[in-house]
């Protein structure tokens, strides 16, 4: 097991988020987490990504788990150094006034010790712009003047520079035209079967995410309601009725 998040409870200042959610992802995995606004997505990518910022969520119960190591008893930059997980989050933060190609090499700064680092960027860059040719076609250009879904592609390549194996995603098909929203989860399906790199995606769109995924955790109020492959839950009533329109 990759990740295994047990009874977290999450607090901003006074008020309990997050009420004791418990799941797991195996290395290799493409999980999803849907549910509305409010529902707490976006507070379990925050804890799971141990924000050091002053509006960042607190942990208050349970215990988040990667490769049996508790990451609430290690240090943010250890985390970082250990190229234990990426976090995508919703909004598209990138550099505007940098290049495409200076967003990516930017991306790898706290490795900057390697010894292999430039060989190391070169490739992963190499992989990046295999992955989205438009970001190679932009290469060039300011982060400011691409578009919402070139924007996310460089935002993703950004977290693929950092050399981590599980990447989490907050809303990517967020404002995206449905050819670069199809477009952007096809290279990242190719990305975990060529790579094997795990990824957890946290959607509103709940149709699309069962369709990226082979299974996800329905969030509802801080607790999460209900749990299966993506089959299970597409076939849901209850998920049908509140996320799928039906």
């Amino acid at each position: 097991m990759l990740l295994e998040v047990k009874d977290l409870k999450v607090s901003y200042g006074n008020i309990e988020v997050l009420h004791g959610i418990s799941f797991n992802i195996d290395k290799g995995e493409i999980v999803t987490l849907i549910g509305a606004n409010g529902a707490g997505k976006t507070s379990t990518l925050a804890s799971l990504a141990r924000l050091p910022r002053p509006e960042a969520p607190v942990v208050t119960g349970g215990d988040i788990l990667y490769e049996g190591l508790s990451m609430l008893k290690t240090e943010p930059h250890t985390l970082v150094q250990r190229h234990m997980m990426a976090l995508v989050p919703e909004g598209r933060h990138i550099f505007g006034n940098l290049t495409v190609e200076e967003n990516l090499k930017i991306a790898t700064y706290p490795n900057r010790k390697e010894v292999n680092k430039a060989v190391i960027n070169a490739e992963t860059v190499e992989m990046v712009y295999s992955l989205f040719p438009r970001l190679e076609e932009r290469r060039k250009q300011r982060g400011e003047l691409l578009s919402g879904g070139e924007q996310q592609m460089l935002a993703v390549g950004r977290a693929l520079m950092t050399g981590s194996n599980f990447i989490m995603l907050d809303e990517p098909s967020m404002g995206l035209a449905p050819k670069l929203m199809y477009e952007m989860f096809r290279a990242l399906r190719q990305l975990n079967q060529i790579k094997h790199i795990t990824i957890l995606v946290v959607e509103q769109n709940a149709k699309v995410a069962l369709e990226f995924a082979s299974r996800g955790y329905v969030l509802k109020t801080g607790e999460i309601i209900v749990q299966g492959s993506s089959d299970e839950l597409a076939a849901n009533p209850d998920v049908k009725k509140a996320y799928l329109g039906g």
